[in-house]
């Protein structure tokens, strides 16, 4: 964004059309971001028929409250992703809550542990989507193909310089996915409510 108070234009009129109840504007969102949501939800609940329920959860918020997004905050792809967090850990924190209170064995100490590493599982399948793709490349050769940063500069056809500031900017954007008591975090990771 050229200015931090000039939201993308989609962004802000799709929230015009979402508040003037266009259902056209509701199949539209679906459509752009469905498989991001139904990828989140399933990265924390790892359970089809729940993610499903979350997917659906998701949009009828959408619907239902189009105001509570304003545009100036963030991209509107950031707000949905924030929004099925929030909602797939509700919904994990009920499933092994009542799990807890019946015959089987677990704390709250370790519910709370399996919800943190699943939020923020699914914060880095985000974090990973969203980067630039040269960054994502980079970390995927390291990563997945054991490539060091020399043969990594070759398989991208770049310098060894190139290569490193790459992989550095986004393991540097991954790490975030940790940082759950940042200033400026939404509460869902440990930020101020």
């Amino acid at each position: 964004m050229a200015k931090k108070d000039a939201p993308p234009r989609w962004d802000r009129k799709m929230q015009q059309r979402l508040a003037r109840g266009e259902a056209a504007a509701l199949g539209e969102l679906y459509d752009r971001f469905a498989s991001l949501v139904h990828g989140l939800a399933h990265r924390v609940l790892k359970d089809d028929r729940a993610a499903d329920g979350v997917t659906r959860e998701v949009f009828a918020h959408v619907w239902e409250h189009p105001d509570a997004y304003d545009p100036k905050e963030g991209p509107l792809r950031t707000w949905v992703a924030d929004l099925t967090n929030r909602l797939a850990v509700q919904r994990l924190r009920a499933t092994e809550t009542a799990a807890l209170t019946g015959d089987s064995p677990g704390s709250a100490e370790e519910l709370e542990l399996k919800v943190r590493h699943a939020s923020v599982a699914a914060r880095a399948d985000y974090i990973v989507q969203s980067m630039p793709a040269p960054l994502r490349a980079a970390l995927d050769l390291a990563y997945f193909q054991r490539r060091d940063y020399r043969q990594a500069a070759a398989d991208l056809g770049v310098t060894e310089d190139e290569a490193r500031r790459r992989l550095r900017l986004g393991l540097q954007l991954l790490s975030t996915a940790h940082d759950v008591g940042a200033p400026g975090a939404p509460p869902e990771y440990g930020g101020a409510a």
